[in-house]
Formats: C-alpha cells, sequence, structure tokens
C-alpha cells in the first residue's frame, strides 16, 4: 500500500499567555491508503491537534507533514482548503448540519466549492443517502431525525466529494450502543467498499478496538499497536 500519512518528528506547541503548551512531542508515524485506524487517548493528550494537523486544518510548529507523498508543511491556507476538501471528509460528534437546509442540501454543501450543474450535486448527494439508508428522508430537516440518522447524513457529507481520508472525531459519542455499532459498521463498508482511510479519533477503547491498528496518544507522544514490541504488533 502507499503512503497517505506521513508525520516526521512533528511537534505542536501553543503559547498560553507566558507560558508554552506542547500538544505534539516529536510524533513519527506512517499511515497507509485505505487502512482502518483509531487515534485514543484521555481528554488533553493530543488527539485533536494530531487530527487537525492530519485534516489540513493546523499547521505543525515543526517537523514534516507528507500527504499523498506531498511535502504539505508549508501549504498556505488556500492551497490546504483547496486539498482539504478534494482529499478529506470530517465527520463529527456534534454532526454540525445546518437546521434551515434538507438533508439533501447538506450533504450538497461540500460540493457547492466545484464548479459543478446544481442538477449533478443533487444527483450525487441522493446516491450518497441512499447508499447510508437513508433515501426516503432527503427531504427532511435535521430536527425531524434521530442522532443516529443525523450521523448517517455527516457520513454522506463527509464521503459525497468521494476522499482518500475520513477522519471521525468521536463519531459515536452522542449516540446509544447499537447505534454506535450501526454508525463503526457502516464507516467499515465504506472503507471496504471504497478503499477510503478511515481515522476515527476517540477516547473510548471499546470504539478503538473495533480498528484493526490503534494510535495511542499521551502528553502529545504516540505509541502504535503496527509497531515492533507494541501490544497488538
Amino acid at each position: 500500500m502507499s503512503s497517505l500519512i506521513k508525520f516526521e518528528n512533528l511537534f505542536k506547541v501553543y503559547r498560553v499567555g507566558e507560558q508554552e503548551v506542547h500538544a505534539l512531542n516529536g510524533v513519527s508515524v506512517n499511515i497507509d491508503q485505505g487502512e482502518f485506524l483509531s487515534i485514543i487517548g484521555p481528554s488533553g493528550a493530543g488527539k485533536s491537534t494530531l487530527m487537525d494537523i492530519m485534516g489540513l486544518l493546523d499547521t505543525a510548529t515543526s517537523g514534516t507533514h507528507f500527504f499523498n507523498g506531498e511535502d504539505v508543511s508549508n501549504f498556505d491556507d488556500n492551497k490546504r482548503s483547496d486539498l482539504r476538501n478534494r482529499e478529506i471528509g470530517f465527520t463529527f460528534q456534534s454532526f454540525f448540519l445546518l437546521p434551515a437546509l434538507t438533508t439533501l442540501q447538506n450533504v450538497m454543501l461540500p460540493l457547492t466549492y466545484r464548479d459543478m450543474p446544481t442538477e449533478e450535486m443533487q444527483q450525487q448527494a441522493a446516491q450518497m443517502l441512499t447508499k447510508v439508508g437513508l433515501s426516503d428522508r432527503i427531504n427532511h430537516k435535521p430536527t425531524e431525525l434521530s442522532g443516529g440518522q443525523q450521523q448517517r447524513v455527516a457520513i454522506a457529507r463527509s464521503l459525497v466529494t468521494r476522499p482518500k481520508l475520513i477522519l471521525a472525531d468521536e463519531p459515536t459519542g452522542a449516540l446509544d450502543s447499537k447505534t454506535s455499532a450501526d454508525i463503526i459498521s457502516l464507516l467499515q463498508s465504506f472503507h471496504q467498499e471504497d478503499n477510503v482511510t478511515v481515522i476515527i479519533v476517540t477516547h473510548d477503547e471499546k470504539i478503538a478496538a473495533n480498528c484493526p491498528r490503534q494510535l495511542h496518544i499521551k502528553d502529545g507522544q504516540v505509541t502504535d499497536s503496527n509497531a515492533p514490541g507494541e501490544e497488538g504488533a
């Protein structure tokens, strides 16, 4: 498999008043295209910082970040935004659906940044909603959907651009155990059928256990379940 994400000695330092906060401390990791893995750790461990850099929402203070073989460490905001829209989809715990829009319109949103006819955007969004089992809900508003259905809409929105990478930030955090299992199964099906790389960020060890590989993060440092000498290697 080819490398999709590669970090070499990555550091991220935030300044809070007079203090420096070291969110990432020399992280080196390689993630291949088509992997299904989790990033797990307690609150404040650096999970969100790691995800933000993976998703090109933030940049490291130092170190090198490759995405799909390209050094993106020094990309400006416009280049990061363009690559993010083409190659990366996001799913969040709070869904972040726009309440005034229908399900179909919410899924269409990422496509509006592309030069596509409205009819084509509607068709792609409708196809993705069918894939997540919501073909009968395309004209419903988010408030008319259950939590599990809203997360399915969010997943459809993240996949409608056919990205290489899905970053799922606590995607089951607001759901009951049965619905959580359904959402994980849905992500697994897209991973298997479309070779999408899926990274689930979570503090829940039961959710992380669904992933063949886990990156454990604590105090800004990462241990890898696939690395020699680590549990699960």
